[in-house]
């Protein structure tokens, strides 16, 4: 995975694409090799991005300010990819019940791929960045609020009632109700008791148990384990005995040395090959409409805020990938029989395709903007 993660860097694309050609090259040489425990390990990569993302690369005064500018693009680009997903299934003449999952399954954006990106082209403390990060928080919550309504669809074969509706968002607001307290007034009275332990490492343990115990109770309350990681780390990023550099960089050997490039070789290694070439025509329009959806629908809502042109297109490619809320909302689809496996490859490529595409073509953007940006200067003087 290292390797062709450095492979990948010296050619100029991010470390991300070589790490996942590094899992479907496994998936290829060992196709019965038992992926319990690896998809275990993936699972937790993708709980220390979101954590290591929130701990170390986001500040929370400006994540609050941003995720008020975020709420029209994210509308936007939620707007615009459930509605082509609706479409989809609509042209294929699915179930209304098929193509409402459809449109629900096209919402999510993958946070960790956009994070991943963004740190690689230094360009997260950027004010289109911190959008984007909040716009892809702030769109997989109100995806998992969908797929919640979906799924009671699905299970009484009727829409929920308005009862139900408010208990989702009820577990919602709680969760996150719950975890600023806990931010607010536990945590940092913990690290104070941590940091006079004569225990070794006792700082950094305790950072390892505030993630995970993060995405635990996110997953109990219904939500994606990732996100309740990214809002712990959040919170304890404003804790300065959790910021201490040598915990810092423990921290992110952990995340980044093992964790992080096995969720990624994992989600190349999950790749079917045989059965991705039978889709066909189908696959190549759910290419074609969920990444347009949220490229469009991103542009539109960022231009709406005041973005340029350039900041516009950079906020459209960069909510476009997909992948760990997009595959644990396919896999429940497919659990409930509400969608079979050429649906789910098709959309499971789809996956793939827009975490290859989005990061070159958003380092191109960035660096078109920045070579904009520079020629206009150098006009000026």
């Amino acid at each position: 995975m290292k390797i062709l993660g450095e492979a990948a860097e010296r050619i100029g694309v991010p470390s991300v694409i070589g790490e996942i050609l590094a899992g479907i090259s496994f998936g290829v040489l060992f196709l019965d090799i038992e992926t319990e425990v690896i998809a275990f390990f993936a699972e937790l990569g993708s709980i220390f991005l979101l954590f290591t993302a929130g701990y170390k690369e986001v500040n929370f005064k400006e994540l609050k300010s941003a995720s008020l500018t975020a709420l029209v693009p994210t509308l936007s680009q939620i707007i615009f990819a459930f509605a082509f997903g609706f479409l989809l299934g609509r042209i294929f003449n699915f179930t209304f019940l098929q193509s409402l999952f459809m449109a629900v399954a096209f919402s999510p954006t993958s946070i960790g791929v956009v994070i991943r990106t963004l740190i690689d082209l230094n360009y997260l403390s950027s004010k289109p960045g911190t959008v984007m990060l909040s716009s892809a928080i702030l769109d997989d919550i109100i995806g998992i609020f969908l797929l919640s309504v979906v799924v009671t669809f699905a299970r009484f074969n009727r829409a929920p009632s308005i009862l139900g509706i408010l208990t989702i968002a009820g577990k919602i607001l709680l969760f996150l109700l719950i975890m600023y307290i806990l931010g607010k007034y536990l945590f940092p009275r913990i690290f104070g008791y941590a940091q006079k332990m004569h225990a070794k490492e006792t700082v950094f343990s305790l950072v390892v148990m505030v993630a995970l115990f993060s995405a635990y109770l996110a997953e109990f309350f219904e939500l994606h384990a990732t996100i309740g990681a990214f809002i712990g780390g959040i919170l304890i990023s404003e804790i300065p005995l959790a910021k201490l550099q040598d915990v810092q960089s423990k921290v992110e050997g952990l995340a980044y040395g093992i964790l992080i490039p096995l969720f990624f070789a994992f989600i190349g290694f999950s790749i079917d090959l045989y059965t991705l070439g039978n889709t066909g025509l189908f696959a190549l329009v759910v290419i074609f409409l969920a990444l347009s959806g949220k490229l469009i629908g991103g542009f539109i809502g960022s231009k709406a805020i005041g973005f340029d042109f350039y900041e516009s297109f950079i906020f459209g490619i960069g909510v476009m990938p997909r992948a760990g809320v997009e595959l644990v909302v396919l896999t429940i689809g497919r659990d409930l029989g509400i969608i079979n496996q050429e649906i789910f490859s098709a959309v499971v490529l789809m996956v793939v395709i827009s975490i290859l595409i989005s990061p070159s073509a958003l380092k191109i953007a960035i660096q078109t903007e920045r070579k904009n940006k520079t020629d206009r200067e150098i006009s000026v003087k």
